[in-house]
């Protein structure tokens, strides 16, 4: 299993050795030990011009997946997932608003971004496959953490 981290954001300090850890036992819940993943963690402005360039959307957000196994090329490497890209800033915000500390935000966007490389999907859906990815980021985290978020 290959995980790289990239932490180029300066606002806030991450252990990439906890975040390697956490992406290794999710990916190993998963049963995608033998998979590729990357993970760029950045500020708002950096996933703002990422969001922008790639989603036409101008604005910061908390996390991105760009999945490697979509589209016409998609199965030329389907061992390589693909990139979460995740703002430590709006992050920092979410888990604020949401009375989680950052560590614990981090590791919901890790499987969010995860869920997301895998397949899963809350946007322009039914309300099953929305409900089918909640519960699915509730059991990771529960397995990650020892504990269940509230909601």
């Amino acid at each position: 299993m290959t995980v790289l981290i990239r932490n180029i954001q300066k606002k806030e300090k991450i252990n990439t050795g906890k975040v390697r850890r956490d992406l290794n036992k999710l990916l190993k819940e998963l049963h995608l030990e033998n998979h590729e993943i990357s993970v760029l963690i950045v500020d708002d402005e950096q996933i703002r011009e990422i969001n922008q360039t790639y989603l036409q959307r101008n604005r910061p957000t908390n996390v991105l997946s760009f999945a490697m196994t979509e589209g016409a090329s998609g199965d030329i490497h389907p061992e390589i997932l693909g990139d979460i890209v995740i703002s430590v800033e709006t992050a920092s915000r979410d888990a604020e608003a949401s009375g989680l500390q950052l560590d614990e935000e981090m590791d919901f966007l890790l499987i969010h971004g995860l869920l997301h490389l895998i397949g899963y999907n809350h946007e322009n859906t039914t309300e099953e496959e929305i409900q089918r990815m909640r519960e699915m980021e509730q059991r990771l985290f529960s397995r990650l953490r020892n504990y269940h978020l509230t909601e």
